[in-house]
């Protein structure tokens, strides 16, 4: 067992997990600062001069995260011990179950030209109203040797849990991640991979069919093919109540894979999130809160700088509504870095702030920025070690031997 999860304890402190995803970039060839030091920040700036900075690595150094284990490694878990799929995540995230032997893979709709070529891996990002019907009508497919549910989850992406016996989740992603190619094949990586590949394969190719009719949206590929990995919950390795306040599926379907409680509210802005937040912890209904900022990873990969900056300022201007919860810890990172340059997940350090008004050693640090956290007083630091700061700031954790 973790030696952190034999030294919790309980406490009666109120903690804040805020995340920007991909909040971490890369200077700016006009003005040399990343979107976090561009931005605006007075607010946050604020809680670093009260707090402490530092960076963090999501997974292994040099190592470019995917979303789902660089989440799961902030929250506590070895990502390198956790082998999760993008599928159940996203399945998690609209309420699927997914048990031990089933397989839930995420699905996209794409664009293939006449000569089955991707010109658009997206569908052009259709909206919910024209993908809502098209999954419909994927879930009327029935192959043999298969029990499939398949949900909408946002725009053009789907999520599928197929039941039956023998299932494998060695297969390779049908996403050829560029276009001006075929989706690749679900090529089996193991002998008893082969079955569920051909079941897989023979689905696909009745997609083709169901929507080949349609101008946009006429194929799909597939990826993130992944069981349930039966993780002991947050909640019993930590002692403590825990909530999601997220827009995206995929992150409240984290959430509800490490056993978090997610939280319904009206809105899909900052401002609404953050004020759920503070609802929940003023109530009294969980003491450790998550909330996930989704904008700043979406304009880095869009390349988006000006976007991406304004997203944080955005985040800054409300931070004060979170604060109003009166946490004992609060702590502000990001699952891995996205810098608009590269429009890409990328393997660069987090920025991290802490602030614990009780404990917290504060060092000089006056911003909140790459630059400064680079020489900050926390130091550079594993996103898995992450919970044992938390744990310690907010007075949860026992002393180790006599």
């Amino acid at each position: 067992m973790n030696l952190i999860d034999l030294l919790v304890k309980t406490n009666n402190t109120k903690i804040i997990m805020l995340v920007l995803d991909g909040l971490g970039g890369l200077p700016d060839d006009i003005n040399g600062k990343t979107e976090l030091e561009q931005a605006v920040t007075p607010h946050l700036d604020q809680i670093a001069k009260e707090g402490a900075v530092g960076q963090v690595i999501p997974i292994q150094t040099g190592v470019t995260p995917g979303s789902g284990p660089a989440h799961l490694a902030l929250f506590g878990y070895d990502p390198l011990d956790v082998d999760i799929g993008r599928g159940i995540l996203e399945a998690y995230g609209v309420g699927m179950q997914v048990g031990a032997r089933d397989v839930a893979i995420r699905g996209n709709f794409c664009t293939v030209d006449k000569n089955g070529i991707v010109t658009d891996r997206r569908a052009g990002r259709i909206t919910d109203e024209i993908a809502k019907p098209l999954v419909e009508l994927l879930a009327e497919i029935n192959i043999n040797g298969l029990n499939i549910d398949i949900r909408h989850v946002n725009q053009y992406r789907f999520a599928m849990v197929l039941r039956g016996d023998n299932l494998s989740v060695n297969l390779d992603d049908t996403d050829p991640q560029e276009t001006g190619v075929r989706p690749l094949d679900p090529k089996p990586n193991s002998e008893n991979a082969k079955y569920t590949a051909d079941l897989v394969g023979k689905w696909i190719a009745e997609a083709g069919q169901v929507l080949g009719g349609y101008e946009h949206a006429n194929m799909v590929t597939l990826r993130g093919y992944s069981h349930n990995p039966g993780l002991k919950s947050f909640g019993q390795r930590y002692q403590l109540s825990a909530g999601c306040v997220a827009v995206y599926p995929m992150y409240r379907g984290i959430a509800r894979l490490v056993g978090m409680e997610t939280i319904e509210f009206d809105g899909v802005n900052v401002a609404d999130q953050f004020s759920a937040g503070q609802r929940v912890l003023n109530s009294n209904d969980c003491e450790f809160l998550f909330v996930h900022v989704k904008q700043t990873d979406s304009y880095g990969e869009d390349g988006n700088y000006d976007a991406k900056v304004n997203a944080i300022e955005e985040v800054d201007k409300t931070i004060s509504t979170l604060m109003q919860a009166n946490p004992d810890v609060l702590v502000v990172t990001g699952d891995h870095s996205t810098p608009s340059r590269m429009q890409a997940h990328s393997w660069h350090p987090v920025p991290f702030l802490l602030w614990a008004p009780d404990t917290v050693r504060k060092d000089q640090a006056i911003h909140f920025g790459e630059t400064e956290c680079l020489s900050g007083g926390l130091g550079t630091m594993h996103a898995k070690d992450v919970m044992s700061i938390i744990l310690a700031h907010s007075g949860r954790l026992k002393k180790y031997g006599a």
